[in-house]
């Protein structure tokens, strides 16, 4: 009897350790291992990790006056849109690397079964739309600005229209300004409001309005070079060749768009759902490495400091900018307070182009299809710059020795390039970029003769 017992005692244990391992070995982490390098793919999560555990979580020292004696007076907010599905392009490379997969790779592993049971869920259609997760991040992103500037954003300024709404014209940064304004509404628990919001792409899409951005940059078949090269190098080769050895799909069947699709499909799949989805056991920290310094180089020469027009093509919403701040302190000067805070909703797009042209994330030396192995700590680096709902917030405050600003990156304090103070004074920052308030004109910059143009469509 005490043998049937410790017997069964025995089986009873064992298939519970048995089934602890196979749990822990199905087991998969709730971030993949290589979410840090996901650019400007990635999650607001990622850059502001604490809001893992608590989403409206703010951190009151950080937002503080610069002292005692200040008051805010006035904000503007550049905002990028929340989280989006994949554009039409980037569906139909992943359809192509997911019938690839289907049809010829083999091997025994579970990821790989797990890969070729995944559904495939995208479709053209989706192009870029705003996904639920993109509504949350600008509704959160709302209520925590609104607490962290409570004097410059509330419901009395909401309803006294204080509060100025400016988006591109793009179904998903329409859609964000409104869950912005959703998120203000939840807060202060109010629901007789209409949303208003004005369109203005000359801001927030100007890129497209800048003739010169368009004819050397945008359908220049040169102006991304370096990506090009980057495509061929040893670098992206060994990754294309760990993949497809993983697949056990012929090499030449492997290409670099399709390495790069298993990269952002992995990172749509976490992003939109929050799953590490078994596309990242593709994937490792080296790989993740490379097609991150792949895709910062895209954006370095096209949206940074590659060509001079990248940044020059954002004037129109650098001036707008500083023309608000001004407009703010010369109508408190006066005791007309008229608007409080400009949320102003675009892309990454609208954020590298201003953030370069004002001298941030500037490396030393620039960013080239040869270096990689050279810029593994770059400050340009899109993951930390510009994740989804990445914002660029300016701060005006009224002090006893005159107007001070602070600015933000996606809620944390940084300081103007070259200088030391973190709240220096509004006509210190006016001096340090009077070439570019007394210049920087659009139709000087943008405008391309005739005589020049020519047809480089790809």
């Amino acid at each position: 009897m005490k043998t049937t017992f410790f017997l069964a005692n025995f089986l009873i244990i064992s298939l519970c350790i048995m089934v602890g391992l196979s749990f822990s070995k199905l087991a998969r982490p709730t971030i993949p291992a290589i979410a840090y390098h996901f650019g400007t793919k990635g999650r607001y999560e990622e850059v502001n990790s604490h809001l893992l555990d608590d989403i409206l979580f703010v951190n009151k020292s950080l937002g503080a006056p610069p002292s005692p004696d200040c008051r805010a007076i006035h904000m503007v907010s550049v905002i990028r849109h929340g989280t989006r599905y994949p554009t039409t392009k980037n569906v139909k490379k992943i359809a192509r690397l997911f019938d690839l997969v289907v049809s010829h790779a083999s091997g025994s592993a579970s990821w790989l079964n797990d890969i070729k049971t995944w559904k495939m869920w995208y479709t053209e259609d989706m192009d870029g739309r705003l996904v639920e997760k993109g509504r949350d991040d600008h509704r959160h992103l709302a209520m925590r600005l609104a607490q962290s500037f409570p004097s410059l954003i509330s419901e009395d300024h909401l309803r006294a229209d204080r509060i100025e709404f400016i988006t591109s014209s793009k179904h998903r940064c329409v859609d964000s300004v409104e869950a912005f304004q959703e998120g203000l509404h939840r807060l202060w628990d109010v629901q007789d409001m209409d949303y208003k919001h004005y369109v203005d792409d000359s801001l927030m899409r100007f890129f497209d309005h800048c003739e010169r951005f368009v004819e050397s940059v945008e359908k220049n078949k040169t102006a991304l070079k370096e990506v090009e090269r980057f495509k061929s190098s040893a670098e992206m080769d060994a990754v294309r060749r760990k993949i497809s050895n993983r697949l056990q799909i012929p090499y030449s069947q492997f290409t670099p768009d399709m390495a790069e699709a298993a990269f952002f499909l992995c990172s749509y799949e976490f992003a939109i759902k929050s799953e590490n989805s078994p596309w990242c056991d593709l994937l490792d920290e080296s790989d993740a490495q490379v097609l991150e310094y792949k895709n910062d180089l895209k954006q370095y020469w096209k949206r940074g400091y590659g060509h001079d027009i990248n940044r020059k093509s954002s004037c129109p919403l650098f001036h707008d900018i500083f023309k608000r701040l001004d407009k703010a302190a010369n109508d408190y000067r006066f005791g007309e307070v008229k608007k409080t805070a400009s949320i102003q909703v675009g892309h990454g797009e609208t954020l590298l182009p201003l953030l370069s042209l004002m001298s941030f994330f500037k490396d030393e030396k620039p960013l080239t299809a040869e270096n990689f192995s050279l810029q593994h700590n770059r400050t340009f680096r899109s993951s930390q710059i510009v994740p989804y709902a990445a914002n660029l917030v300016f701060v005006l405050y009224e002090c006893s020795d005159g107007l001070r600003i602070q600015l933000f990156l996606n809620e944390k304090l940084i300081t103007f390039p070259n200088m030391n103070h973190s709240a220096p004074l509004y006509e210190t920052v006016r001096k340090h970029y009077s070439k570019l308030l007394n210049g920087c004109e659009f139709n000087k910059e943008c405008n391309v003769p005739q005589s020049n143009l020519r047809n480089t469509e790809l």
